[in-house]
């Protein structure tokens, strides 16, 4: 078996909004090397419908953080929910700098949808397709960058170690041909585990690489119990990944029925609350799914916000527009992982963490709606910035924590 050593200075594992917001953010004189399991459109990231999270202004950074805090059980780190709150309009300007098209009121200002948990609409998208328009954005601006290789169906399958310290890793493409990544840094991106699941809104190559190959090596991890179930997907016998329904749907205005044609749960409850309504309904009923109405959405916005959606729904032969649409739980996301400082750096030198695959914990043991995004782009700048200042060490990792 063929076995090539390469050279780089950073090496991300993942192709993500975190992966790629790391890669944007590091100095173009560094030469980086990005792996992505399969191709770059098999990433969680380009299914993230509802939006991403931001703050408004000075007045909603109480509510927002109270939402976030009360979302997660106060389980949350608060050092962690204050910086991505803090660090939200940043993010939200580069992405628009670089040419996300969120959606905008007639007077040019951004607009805000709500969706669960949330006390204010706070959240900015593009139609149901969020993910998919932020991570086509930030690919091809990496794509772009000469100092930036991607390497497509080339899986990390351990990191390299020497004296202690994290020196890359090694890799198996499609052919079978075995890489050595030696690199200064190193950055793991790999997503959740939602491919671990019978049912999940996840891509099934997510199985928690990131996180198991830290384990191996004694690098710390954090709340790998913290599982959220996301309580409206669509309904089907078919084997696969769950389609998910955006919360942002329930925020504009759809409802939560059972059997008999009754509401029977807060649809803006946080998703954990609104999982179990629907569990314990089902098994009151004896059904294996109950349903969403979208009779109080007008019709209007079903086809101008959630136009993926409602097509999606047509080609399972539901039509949103005149009824009901089976939903039940399904595994989306996942708050626990390898655990990391306000840097994103974990206990071992010259290793980063982001995006789901790490845990910083903003989220705590429950996510509130939308924050997903943010937080991946918020603390993969933070590794960026902590790599370009060559500042690790688990001196500087003691003084963090």
């Amino acid at each position: 078996m063929n076995r090539l050593d390469l050279y780089y200075d950073v090496v991300i594992a993942g192709c993500g909004v975190a992966g790629l917001y790391t890669a944007l953010h590091l100095p173009r004189d560094k030469r980086i090397l990005m792996l992505s399991k399969e191709d770059l459109k098999s990433c969680d990231s380009m299914l993230a419908q509802g939006g991403i999270c931001v703050l408004r202004d000075a007045a909603d950074y109480a509510p927002y953080f109270e939402d976030t805090m009360k979302a997660g059980h106060y389980e949350n780190r608060r050092e962690s929910v204050d910086i991505m709150i803090r660090e939200s309009r940043l993010a939200i300007d580069t992405l628009l700098g670089l040419g996300v098209r969120f959606e905008k009121n007639e007077d040019g200002s951004l607009k805000y949808t709500r969706e669960g948990a949330h006390s204010h609409p706070r959240i900015c998208y593009h139609k149901d397709i969020t993910g998919q328009e932020i991570t086509t954005v930030l690919a091809a601006q990496v794509e772009k960058l000469s100092n930036v290789r991607i390497m497509e169906f080339t899986e990390m399958t351990d990191i390299l170690v020497a004296e202690g310290q994290c020196v890359g890793v090694a890799a198996r493409k499609r052919d079978g041909e075995i890489l050595k990544i030696h690199a200064a840094d190193t950055v793991l991106a790999t997503g959740g585990i939602g491919g671990l699941y019978e049912h999940s809104t996840n891509f099934p190559l997510l199985t928690g690489d990131g996180c198991r190959i830290a384990e191996k090596h004694g690098v710390a991890l954090e709340n790998m119990d913290y599982v959220q179930i996301h309580p409206t997907c669509l309904y089907s016998e078919k084997p696969g990944r769950n389609f998910l329904i955006s919360e942002s749907a329930r925020g504009e205005g759809a409802v939560i029925l059972n059997h008999k044609g009754e509401r029977f749960v807060d649809e803006l409850l946080p998703r954990d609350l609104v999982t179990q309504a629907i569990r314990a309904e089902m098994e009151k009923e004896g059904v294996e799914h109950e349903w969403l109405s979208f009779e109080k959405v007008p019709p209007d916005v079903i086809r101008e916000h959630f136009p993926n959606i409602y097509q999606k729904c047509l080609e399972e032969g539901y039509d949103i527009l005149k009824e009901s649409i089976p939903i039940v739980p399904a595994q989306h996301y996942f708050m626990g992982g390898i655990h990391v400082d306000r840097h994103s750096a974990t206990t071992m030198d010259h290793l980063y963490a982001v995006g789901e695959t790490s845990c910083n914990g903003v989220h705590g043991k429950n996510r509130l709606a939308s924050n997903s995004l943010l937080e991946s782009l918020v603390f993969a700048r933070r590794a960026a910035l902590h790599i370009k200042e060559g500042a690790y060490g688990s001196d500087h990792y003691a003084a963090c924590c």
